[in-house]
């Protein structure tokens, strides 16, 4: 079975813009989710998991730069800005936030195409598929394919899709220290930049997901300098 083409989410107030570039997209074989607002985009994000998101800054209410910020937070997916002519500003801050490439309005939606495809050709296959069979690490039984973890006493915990990869990888890699820098591109397909906190606040909702006692993990523990360490066996259940 041929894999389905890459979903690509477009976060634009102005509709004159939104559609017609979906449109476009879906011509040259990609699908599309379509928002008009950060809160919007919120919402396809958690449950649709697109591979890439089109973002502009300059929208009403919560603004572009904010909603990268939150998506870069949370491991992905990669971002790329559409900025005015005269926000050179916004996309030194939006590169410095996480973002991956930038756009300037307006633009001629071939270039955009080939910097989106460009950015796809750079997510490694381990940020794109984990491995399809759940796996059980201490009480949790991890399904990745449902995006969740179900505890020996019932309790079913969803994941994103960024904080399910990232499991995933750890999963892989039992035992063996992972640094920051390693795990943002195995999970999100870039490199840090400074200051980069991506993996911490994953890691830190992970450990309130999985953890007895968040404050004192068991599971996923810290190695001071190095980075991350999987502290448990990993016992396939496929």
């Amino acid at each position: 079975m041929n894999p389905l083409p890459h979903q690509v989410l477009i976060v634009d107030d102005a509709r004159d813009i939104r559609e017609p570039l979906g449109q476009y997209l879906r011509r040259q074989g990609l699908r599309t989710l379509l928002a008009a607002s950060a809160a919007e985009a919120r919402r396809c994000v958690e449950t649709a998991n697109p591979a890439l998101v089109v973002l502009d800054v300059m929208m009403p209410g919560e603004d572009g730069l904010s909603l990268c910020r939150w998506l870069v937070a949370r491991g992905g997916p990669p971002v790329i800005l559409l900025t005015a002519m005269a926000g050179e500003t916004d996309r030194i801050v939006g590169l410095e936030l996480g973002a991956d490439d930038y756009v300037v309005k307006p633009f001629n939606p071939r270039e955009l195409l080939a910097r989106i495809r460009a950015v796809l050709r750079r997510i490694p296959e381990s940020a794109r598929i984990v491995a399809p069979h759940p796996r059980r690490i201490g009480p949790w039984q991890h399904d990745p394919a449902c995006q969740r973890l179900k505890h020996d006493d019932g309790r079913i915990v969803a994941l994103t899709s960024g904080e399910n990869r990232l499991l995933g990888i750890l999963m892989d890699n039992p035992h063996r220290v992972m640094s920051r820098e390693e795990l943002l591109e195995l999970s999100a397909g870039r490199g840090a930049g400074p200051y980069d906190r991506a993996i911490d606040n994953m890691i830190s909702r992970l450990r309130r997901k999985i953890e007895a006692d968040p404050k004192r993990p068991v599971l996923i523990v810290t190695e001071w300098g190095g980075g991350y360490r999987l502290a448990a066996d990993v016992e396939d259940l496929a």
